[in-house]
């Protein structure tokens, strides 16, 4: 009878162990259960038709690569357009604070909707379409930072040969924008190299020139050989200015007097960044789009927007 009360008293004792041991276990599995949490939507707001809307910003990716870069150029090409407009877009998110965040033309990178793909593209809409929404997929949600903070991006379409400092265009002074060889921006690209003919009466009329034959005094030039000044009949320039003026293609230009004003253009834009058409030479010469745009942008790294 005595073996039997402790046998009883042990088989007592187990009982709050075992319920304990359970208990332990089952809180053990519930802090192993993983719980996916779903990243925060990012948006960006455009002037697109003159209205204000909001798009999901991959989406908006999509329509801007489509835009501001032929569906046909080598897919690292694209990537680093997509990796640079994702940029762009959010650092004129984080800095811009007015109705919107951006425009959809070339005052800041020009977006095209679905059916304004299916209208430009037509019978190629489809094929082209894929090839945007895989370098857009294959690095999504990746932006360029230095020291740990987005960059301003900006990009144009060809240099003539160096892409130029920022200081030069837009009188700042960022690390990331320097001066660096485009070694695929040359003749071999239509468009290159522009002629413009202009009146003399006109372009007295649009310079605000007081003189009767027109004189070319100097000429002063940035390290890329882009227009850093020009003096005509005494009245001196700004090269960016002069270009703007006369809505020439690029601000490296060489100027002839004859029966007309001839003005002959190298390159296409504002110079400073990553040049789209010298992407696409790099890109089809074997670089990945991230050497690509380390190439471009100087210094910089490349992340995941959740991470920065």
């Amino acid at each position: 009878m005595k073996k039997n009360k402790i046998l009883f008293y042990i088989a007592v004792s187990l009982v709050p162990i075992a319920v304990i041991s359970f208990i332990n276990n089952k809180t053990n599995f519930n802090l192993e259960k993983k719980v996916n949490i779903p990243s925060p939507i990012i948006t960006v707001k455009i002037l697109y038709n003159g209205e204000p809307i909001e798009l999901e910003l991959e989406e908006y990716i999509k329509g801007v690569v489509a835009g501001e870069m032929p569906a046909l150029f080598d897919m690292e090409a694209l990537k680093a357009q997509a990796v640079a407009s994702r940029t762009y877009a959010l650092y004129r998110k984080q800095h811009d604070h007015g109705e919107y965040d951006l425009t959809s033309d070339t005052s800041s990178q020009v977006y095209l909707s679905d059916n304004d793909l299916k209208n430009k593209w037509g019978s190629n809409y489809t094929k082209y379409l894929s090839r945007i929404k895989e370098a857009v997929k294959n690095t999504e949600g990746e932006v360029l930072v230095y020291e740990g903070k987005i960059i301003d991006a900006l990009y144009f379409s060809m240099s003539s040969g160096k892409t130029q400092d920022v200081e030069s265009v837009f009188k700042e002074n960022l690390e990331y924008l320097k001066s660096t060889e485009s070694i695929y921006d040359n003749n071999t690209i239509a468009g290159f190299e522009t002629k413009k003919e202009f009146d003399k009466e006109d372009i007295k009329k649009i310079l605000g020139l007081e003189c009767t034959n027109i004189t070319v005094d100097d000429i002063e030039h940035t390290q890329s050989e882009y227009v850093k000044e020009i003096t005509i009949c005494g009245k001196k320039f700004d090269g960016n200015e002069f270009r703007h003026r006369l809505s020439l293609r690029s601000a490296n230009f060489t100027i002839e007097l004859d029966k007309k004003v001839i003005i002959t253009t190298y390159g296409y834009g504002h110079g400073v960044g990553m040049s789209q058409y010298g992407a696409n030479g790099y890109a089809k010469s074997g670089m990945t789009y991230t050497e690509i745009l380390k190439h471009y942008y100087n210094g910089v790294e490349i992340r995941n927007i959740k991470n920065v």
